[in-house]
C-alpha cells in the first residue's frame, strides 16, 4: 500500500505530519511525499521517506504557473499511483482533488486547516476571488472517494453552506495533536516579573499589530510584564511582516523579538502567559502546545481559536481585532496570580484529555484503512 503526501513546505509536514506518516510506515505502507523544494527535504529523505519536488507556488496568482501546478501533481499521481492520497494545506487540496479525479487513486483524504487570507480580506476583488475559490473547493472535495478532515466545527460547516462538500464526506479532528512527553507540565517561575509570549508565523492576520497595541497600552499603565514576539518572517505569505516592522518592534519598551526558536517547549517553559490574538485559524498547535506546558493563554474568540481552549477555565477570549480587550485581558491575567496557575493546569488536563498525539494518529490511520 502506497500513500503519497502532498504538502506545501516540506518544513510544514515535518511540523504538522510527521507522527502520522511515521505511524503509517510502521503499519507497512510505502510513505512518499511532496513539496516544494526547501532546507527541510533533506530530513525528511534521511527519515526514509521518498521525496518528490513539485513547482507550488504559496502565493503566486500566474494562471500559467498555477496550471503548471496541476499539471505537476497530475503527472506526480499517474506515476505514482498512490492507495492514499493525503492533501494537506489550501494550494495541495484544490490542486490534488482536481488532478485526483483524473487518475485512479482510490482514496483522498483532504485536510483543511485553516481557510486563509481568502476568507479573511475584504472588497470586491476579494469577493471575486472567494467566489472562484468556492467552485474550485467544490470540484476538487466533492467526490465519492474524498474523505475531508476539518479541524473545528466553523470551518465544517462552511464547506457544507458551501456545499463544498456534502456532510458525509466530512470528519472532525481537532488539531494535528502533540507529543505531551516533549511538551510536558513545567511549574512558572513565579519570583520575577510575568513573560507574556506571542508565538506564530509572524503574520498580520495572527494579530500581531492588537498585540503591539496592547503591550503600548499596558506600558501606558506600567503594567509590570516582559512581553515577547517568536517566530519567523514568512515572505511566501502576503500578510507577513517584513524586516522594517521587527526592527520597529524592537524599539517599543519591555518588547523582545526573539525571531525564530527551534525549541518552542522551552519557550513556554520561560513563558507565564501565552497570546495569540489571530482573525480566523483551524486548530492553532500553539495553544495546546501552551495549554500542555502548563501555561495560560489569551486569544480571540474566532472559529479555531476558540476550539483550542475552554473559556475562562484554560484561558480567556477576547474580541478580535480589539488591542483593548486584549489588553485588558493580559493584564488580568499578569496580575492575577493565582487565577492564572489555575488555568494553566486546567490546560495541562485538556491537552490530555482531548489534544495528544496518539489519538489523532488513530484517527487518520482509521481513515486510511476504510
Amino acid at each position: 500500500m502506497k500513500i503519497l503526501y502532498i504538502v506545501n513546505e516540506p518544513w510544514f509536514f515535518l511540523s504538522h505530519r510527521l507522527p502520522i506518516a511515521l505511524a503509517a510506515k510502521e503499519q507497512g505502507y510505502t510513505v512518499q511525499v511532496a513539496t516544494r523544494d526547501g532546507k527541510a527535504v533533506t530530513e525528511i529523505t534521511d527519515m526514509g521517506f521518498i521525496h518528490h519536488k513539485i513547482p507550488l507556488s504559496r502565493s503566486g496568482s500566474s494562471l500559467f504557473s498555477e496550471a503548471m501546478s496541476v499539471l505537476a501533481i497530475w503527472k506526480l499521481l499517474t506515476q505514482v499511483k498512490p492507495d492514499v492520497l493525503h492533501l494537506v494545506t489550501i494550494k495541495p487540496v484544490v490542486y490534488g482533488g482536481i488532478a485526483a479525479r483524473f487518475t485512479p487513486v482510490k482514496k483522498v483524504v483532504a485536510a483543511v486547516s485553516g481557510l486563509g487570507t481568502l476568507f479573511l480580506a475584504e472588497g470586491v476583488k476579494a469577493q471575486l476571488k472567494r467566489k472562484l475559490g468556492t467552485w474550485l473547493y467544490r470540484f476538487a472535495l466533492r467526490s465519492k472517494k474524498t474523505t475531508v478532515i476539518f479541524q473545528n466545527p466553523d470551518d465544517k460547516q462552511m464547506f457544507i453552506d458551501l456545499k463544498a462538500v456534502k456532510p458525509e464526506q466530512t470528519v472532525l479532528i481537532r488539531g494535528s495533536g502533540i507529543d505531551l512527553s516533549a511538551f510536558s507540565f513545567f511549574p512558572e517561575n513565579l519570583t520575577s516579573k510575568p513573560v507574556v509570549t506571542f508565538a506564530a508565523r509572524l503574520l498580520f492576520d495572527k494579530g500581531l499589530t492588537e498585540y503591539i497595541e496592547a503591550i503600548k497600552l499596558l506600558n501606558n499603565k506600567e503594567i509590570v510584564a516582559s512581553y515577547q514576539i517568536v517566530g519567523d518572517l514568512d515572505p511566501g505569505n502576503l500578510t507577513s511582516a517584513k524586516n522594517t516592522d521587527t526592527e520597529y518592534w524592537q524599539s517599543i519598551p519591555n518588547l523582545t523579538v526573539m525571531g525564530y526558536q527551534k525549541d518552542m517547549a522551552a519557550v513556554f517553559r520561560d513563558s507565564n502567559l501565552v497570546v495569540l490574538p489571530s482573525y480566523r485559524e483551524g486548530l492553532p498547535k500553539v495553544l495546546i502546545e501552551a495549554a500542555a506546558c502548563g501555561r495560560a493563554v489569551v486569544t480571540t474568540d474566532v472559529p479555531g481559536c476558540r476550539d483550542a481552549i475552554e473559556a475562562n477555565e484554560t484561558g480567556l477570549l477576547v474580541a478580535v481585532k480589539s488591542p483593548n480587550e486584549l489588553a485588558d485581558a493580559i493584564e488580568k491575567l499578569v496580575t492575577e496570580t493565582a487565577l492564572r496557575v489555575r488555568m494553566g493546569t486546567a490546560g495541562r488536563q485538556l491537552a490530555e484529555r482531548a489534544f495528544s498525539i496518539e489519538q489523532v494518529v488513530d484517527q487518520h490511520l482509521s481513515i486510511y484503512q476504510q
